[in-house]
């Protein structure tokens, strides 16, 4: 059956995520919506068979009794089911509580209470056998829905695969107007989601999302990115977190193609599918950096020196262009003098390393190739871009649209788009968003200061389910969100980040940690006062660690024989600092609630304690990003 002969209605200005899914499906309908692969076989999905597919889960939910306004637990990873079953969900006036497939029992356990989860959805049956243990636990399940593996129902049993519910893929006219009947009761303040993101106690705070918050970056990301239906969109993010959800959404209302690879076959599928745009974090930036770095060692030491030296022309005669165009973020107006003696040296420097940026660019078309060869931007999110991969991937001529969000705003904040010039910034506030940096007193500062930023907009979230205490602490007396970041404004009102005040650690690969809980494991050791967990940014974790001198040497003898050393020089001995890293990460197993991300890389110990009123608050809090200032060499040597 043809869509076009369907009562689809296709909305000009759709305020739900409804609206806009049978937007997009009824205008491009013929085209591809979707490629995945199942085991050796590729699979195209068209924006019809997607209408279809959406239609006939959500018909097969609603037999089992899932209806609007239930909130329904969804665990599973990127796969093609994932979001099929999302807009299932979506278009029942259902609540989809998202997660990943490697979520501690015990965090599950909780997320399910907490959000009232009636119906769960598991990616595998071995994963479903995994949580099985704990089914009595979770109270008031109504369904098990699992997404792959053969028929399993039974009678009087509520456990169904998808292989019991799709049996029959027919429809009726009907059909699709119960479908639509029930999308059209969807408002764009109701709940759409829950999402869980690490909170400061160790559990993680559900952010709830609305229709109208995610559509505010459905409707103003497209602009900032220049969207077009022929661009091709590379998926490799989990798709429960934030920043990939919103940006499959953003690509469905676009009418463009969306393929799924992962992080093994990333690199080959940027090659094979030629991608326009990707949505990454800097973790992946850092993997495709090295890779190319090692591809160019083995061609021996020539190739590898003279690909950095044109590199670094490009580096050098980019910024100087960029200073001569008033291109560089600017916290105060200059005096004449000093800005035309600066552009004076840039031009001289542009004059001069100008023929050899002209064989730069032709030579680095060669890593552009490695990316596809069609790949117009690439859209960094979940965590800040190191300066120097910035700089690299921008010499090479790739256009990375460095964004800033977080859950709780859906996620875009700020993002430097194709219409914003000025590098080494997020840009400005997206539409209708206000942005301001302000002191600890909350006074604004000024351009240039360095402060608090908070943001107010249709896309912050409506607070923290059932969490009333952390909702009204997010939120200042005039609506704005606490985002724990510092940062400041150029002259021009764009952002700069420059740490973060709040204590979540966001990983490269967009993994949120919570140190404390982990702080607290490490300093059960009783030869370790204090600890504080860093990694932001990075591809791990690692601890700077406080000791108690008495315990640690008492430690250090019981451990290993024939210590020669006084205990200051023990502190810093590689074969002792392994030991404790391992017996740390020995307590940091997935079976005491733990992520494989969340052990520990390195360590060090410092040579004295955490000082109060500087690195402490009075209340003997932490301040992180004085503490990482402080100690940044220390923290450098433990990624090396």
């Amino acid at each position: 059956m043809s869509l076009d002969a369907l009562p689809i209605p296709a909305i000009d200005d759709p305020r739900t995520l409804f609206e806009m899914f049978c937007r997009s499906c009824k205008i491009h309908h013929d085209q591809c919506a979707y490629i995945y692969r199942a085991g050796a076989q590729e699979i195209e999905v068209s924006y019809h068979k997607l209408f279809e597919d959406v239609l006939l889960l959500a018909g097969a939910f609603s037999k089992k009794g899932v209806a609007k306004g239930d909130r329904v637990m969804l665990l599973a990873d990127n796969r093609y089911s994932w979001i099929v079953t999302d807009l299932a969900i979506m278009s029942l006036g259902a609540i989809g509580v998202p997660r990943g497939s490697d979520t501690p029992a015990q965090e599950l356990l909780f997320i399910m209470e907490n959000s009232k989860c009636t119906h769960l959805v598991v990616e595998t049956e071995a994963l479903f056998e995994q949580h099985r243990p704990n089914q009595k636990k979770m109270g008031g399940l109504k369904n098990i829905f699992i997404m792959t593996g053969p028929a399993i129902h039974s009678m009087f049993g509520k456990t169904y695969s998808y292989q019991d519910l799709l049996k029959d893929r027919t429809y009726s006219d009907r059909d699709v107007e119960r479908f639509l009947e029930r999308g059209r009761e969807i408002m764009p303040d109701d709940l759409l989601t829950v999402m869980y993101t690490s909170g400061t106690t160790g559990m993680p705070k559900g952010v709830m999302l609305t229709h109208s918050n995610i559509m505010h970056n459905v409707r103003c990301i497209p602009g900032i990115i220049a969207l077009t239906p022929e661009d091709r969109w590379l998926s490799v993010l989990p798709t429960w977190h934030i920043f990939e959800r919103t940006a499959e959404y953003v690509a469905l209302a676009g009418g463009c193609c969306l393929v799924y690879s992962s992080v093994k076959t990333f690199a080959q599928d940027l090659v094979e599918y030629r991608p326009t745009v990707v949505a990454t974090v800097p973790r992946i930036w850092e993997s495709l950096h090295n890779r190319v770095l090692t591809a160019l060692r083995k061609k021996g030491a020539l190739a590898s020196s003279i690909f950095n030296f044109l590199v670094q022309v490009s580096v050098k005669f980019r910024r100087s262009r960029r200073i001569l165009n008033d291109q560089l973020p600017q916290f105060h107006h200059p005096a004449l003098l000093s800005r035309l003696m600066r552009k004076t040296g840039a031009g001289i420097k542009c004059l001069f390393l100008g023929p050899f940026y002209l064989l730069a660019q032709r030579k680095l078309k060669l890593v552009q190739e490695r990316f596809g060869g069609r790949l117009r931007l690439a859209v960094s999110g979940g965590g800040s871009l190191a300066d120097f991969l910035e700089d690299w991937i921008d010499a090479v001529g790739i256009r990375i649209v460095n964004a800033y969000g977080m859950t709780e705003c859906s996620p875009a904040i700020a993002g430097r788009g194709l219409d914003c010039k000025t590098y080494g910034t997020l840009g400005r506030a997206v539409v209708h968003t206000d942005l301001r940096v302000v002191a600890e007193d909350g006074t604004e500062c000024a351009a240039g200061e360095e402060g608090l930023i908070e943001v107010r907009g249709p896309q912050v979230a409506i607070g923290y389910h059932n969490n009333e205490v952390e909702t009204n602490r997010a939120f200042t007396a005039d609506g704005y969100l606490r985002t724990g970041d510092l940062g400041r404004m150029t002259i021009n009102d764009e952002l700069v980040i420059t740490g973060r005040a709040k204590d979540i650690i966001v990983l490269a690969s967009g993994e949120n940690v919570d140190p404390t809980r982990i702080e607290s494991t490490i300093t059960m050791f009783p030869f370790i006062e204090d600890a504080v967990l860093v990694g932001q940014d990075r591809k791990g974790l690692a601890a700077l660690l406080v000791p108690n001198h008495e315990e640690f040497k008492g430690w250090a003898e019981k451990t290993f024989s024939n210590l020669r050393k006084e205990t200051e020089e023990l502190l810093s001995d590689n074969r002792i600092l392994e030991q404790i890293r391992k017996e740390i990460n020995l307590h940091l197993k997935p079976k005491r609630g733990f992520k494989a991300h969340e052990r520990l890389m390195g360590i060090t110990f410092l040579e004295k304690g955490l000082k109060s009123g500087e690195e402490l608050t009075n209340t003997l809090k932490k301040k992180r990003h004085i503490i990482e200032r402080n100690y940044r060499q220390r923290i450098n040597q433990l990624f090396q």
